[in-house]
């Protein structure tokens, strides 16, 4: 297992951006994958988007592709979700989760066995 904490959330007006990172503890993070999940009120998880242990392929929810990127640093054992052009939409409690298994691309939840607390977005109009 991992331990993981999101930080870098916090209130955007709409068309703003936000950088929220993940630390996480340890010295095997670099053979996680890892994702990004959020979660509005009164709605389920939702995938973001997921990147793989080298960072060589990323993946995206539709929602988000070309506004929102996903990235790692391995030597600092943290994990980065640049959202640009943010949207009232957007809202949500944003979730980092790691994955030391085969599947980490499907959007699946069940594919990550490790998550954060999360950390608060929230976009207004």
């Amino acid at each position: 297992q991992v331990q993981l904490v999101e930080s870098g959330g916090g209130l955007v007006q709409a068309g703003g951006s936000l950088r929220l990172s993940c630390a996480a503890s340890g010295r095997t993070f670099s053979s996680y994958a890892m994702g990004w999940f959020r979660q509005a009120p009164g709605k389920e998880r939702e995938f973001v988007a997921a990147i793989s242990w080298s960072g060589s392929r990323t993946y995206y929810a539709d929602s988000v592709k070309g506004r929102f990127t996903i990235s790692r640093d391995n030597a600092k054992n943290t994990v980065y979700l640049q959202m640009n052009s943010l949207k009232p939409e957007d809202t949500a409690v944003y979730y980092c989760a790691a994955s030391a298994g085969i599947h980490y691309s499907r959007g699946l939840s069940t594919d990550f066995g490790s998550w954060g607390q999360g950390t608060q977005v929230t976009v207004s109009s």
